[in-house]
């Protein structure tokens, strides 16, 4: 791939990556695997997800989905599909700071009603996006993750 490439799964919209999930185009492991690398290749440079789960999680979740489709199962449209939550939004057991130094060490214990309903949809949740302290601001820096360039 070149430098500049990026895989085609990365590049689908939303729409056409829940179609080739359920019609085993692509596996969800597939599909976690491009995005990790797609995350590895630029979030340094840009500094957009913070607060990531590990891969092997991740790697496990994706491929209990895989099964779950191997049984006729799917939990909705979002299928094993990677998703970022916003870093204003409660996320069950994953860092939730607002970007403030006030909630740096926060873990809630239950989803906001936008993440549950993402992740009843399929979806595996990978980390949160950067985001300025509070949601105030038409930039995004705070004192927890710094500057989304």
């Amino acid at each position: 791939m070149s430098p500049l490439a990026i895989d085609p799964i990365v590049a689908l919209d939303a729409d056409a990556l829940s179609r080739a999930i359920h019609a085993r185009k692509v596996s969800c492991r597939e599909v976690m695997q491009a995005y990790l690398t797609h995350i590895d290749r630029f979030n340094p440079a840009v500094n957009a997800l913070v607060s990531l789960r590990p891969q092997d999680v991740l790697l496990r979740e994706a491929d209990e989905c895989d099964r779950q489709l191997d049984r006729g199962e799917s939990r909705g449209w979002m299928h094993g599909m990677p998703q970022a939550i916003k870093d204003l939004a409660a996320t069950a057991g994953l860092r939730t700071t607002l970007g403030s130094p006030l909630f740096a060490e926060q873990v809630p214990q239950h989803d906001a009603i936008s993440v549950a309903r993402v992740r009843d949809c399929g979806a595996i949740i990978i980390g949160k996006s950067n985001v300025p302290e509070f949601g105030l601001g038409s930039q995004t820096y705070n004192r927890v993750f710094g500057t989304t360039t």
